[in-house]
């Protein structure tokens, strides 16, 4: 019984999640520099962390509803050919990330995809369909401000309208979905030729697989769920929609999802990602206490100022999209450039964003010889599709 409780040792801490040692590290660090006083009270952005605790409770509620499988299933049961098949997961990734999250959809939606993906034998179309899928999630999720938390945490602090965050983000969404079903529709036979390749009926039994699997993944998700079940998780998400665009107080939602995360399900409350939250608060202290020390201020001040899309971009790569946001917002007040620099920055390396990461992880269960094949496609692709979106941003921009 004791073991079930032991707490997890510093190297397994670690390995799990990296980003929120850090965080807490460099935090912990910064209070040595800066002594806790009443400034700390002013460091962390309590409506981002209460609108990304009330949005990853409605999400774990209705993905515990099965609602999302439910709906990916549907789609697998139409998709008929590789390219097809390739090109409705990524499509569905892409749109769903604007609303559920890209770590969601990718939880989601990329399992289901390796079990459908599994009865054409191909590993190679595989790793590009997920390396197409985890570039979609990525993207579309840059559209919406709900679409991910760097997104959430930038919207809320720049005071931006709904529509002009949209029109900001449109040129970058409609070029990367034009690039990423130019690229499906160009690759996604790729490996499905040979004495490897199966036909529409293989095809057709990996979905069967898939909605089998699906369906019996969980006892609290049914196959088929009443709309009565998800009306209160959707009636949350209404209020997260309407505190978003700053018509409701993000109080009223937070409570709301308390209420119905006890109530209905409190698992949903659960299987919320906690350690996101404390790493959006350790680097909100980290930040707060580096504006606080004049030389470090000054030093970082001047090497963002002028170059806010490059240094998001390129700080993206090694610490991730979420925390470059955090980080750099203290920095700057050139709010578009923020943005568009640390979307686009969830492209390029594995950690860029660590959406990334869940697909990576759920392929390396399923394929684990393939992940040297999946990791040089996922950062030749991301690659590619950050090089055209940096040229549209010079178009655009």
């Amino acid at each position: 019984m004791t073991s079930m409780f032991r707490r997890p040792g510093v190297v397994e801490l670690v390995h799990k999640d990296s980003v929120l040692v850090i965080a807490v590290v460099l935090a912990l660090a910064s209070c040595v520099a800066v002594p806790p006083d009443a400034g700390y009270l002013g460091y962390v952005d309590l409506r981002t962390i209460g609108m990304l605790f009330s949005l990853m409770t409605v999400m774990a509620g209705l993905t515990r509803l099965g609602v999302f499988a439910a709906a990916c299933r549907r789609l697998l049961s139409v998709a008929r050919g590789p390219r097809r098949l390739c090109l409705a997961l990524s499509l569905l990734t892409f749109f769903s990330s604007m609303l559920i999250t890209n770590d969601v959809a990718l939880v989601t939606f990329v399992p289901l995809g390796l079990l459908a993906l599994g009865a054409l034998g191909s590993e190679r179309l595989t790793c590009f369909t997920v390396v197409m899928m985890t570039i979609a999630a990525n993207l579309g999720s840059m559209f919406t401000p709900v679409g991910n938390p760097q997104n959430l945490y930038l919207y809320s602090i720049s005071h931006m309208g709904m529509g002009e965050f949209l029109l900001l983000m449109l040129p970058y969404t409609l070029g990367a979905l034009v690039l990423l079903a130019l690229v499906v529709w160009l690759f996604g036979r790729s490996g499905v030729h040979g004495a490897g390749a199966r036909d529409a009926g293989s095809l057709a039994a990996g979905v069967q697989v898939a909605e089998a699997k699906g369906a019996g993944a969980s006892a609290d998700a049914p196959e088929h769920v009443a709309l009565i079940r998800m009306l209160p998780w959707l009636a949350v998400f209404a209020c997260a929609l309407l505190s978003v665009a700053h018509v409701l107080p993000f109080q009223v939602t937070v409570v709301a999802a308390l209420v119905v995360g006890i109530v209905v399900d409190r698992k949903a409350l659960a299987n919320v990602d906690y350690a996101l939250l404390v790493t959006f608060v350790a680097f909100f202290v980290f930040v707060g206490n580096m504006g606080r020390i004049q030389v470090v201020d000054e030093f970082i001040a001047q090497m963002v100022t002028g170059h806010e899309l490059a240094v998001s971009v390129i700080a993206s790569q090694v610490l991730s999209n979420v925390p470059a946001a955090i980080l750099l917002s203290g920095f700057t007040s050139n709010w578009p450039a923020l943005i568009v620099g640390t979307n686009l920055g969830g492209l390029g390396t594995l950690i860029a964003s660590m959406a990334s990461l869940i697909s990576y992880k759920q392929l390396a269960l399923v394929l684990p010889h393939a992940k040297g094949r999946y990791f040089a496609q996922f950062t030749l692709w991301n690659v590619v599709f950050l090089a055209v979106l940096l040229g549209l941003h010079l178009l655009v921009g």
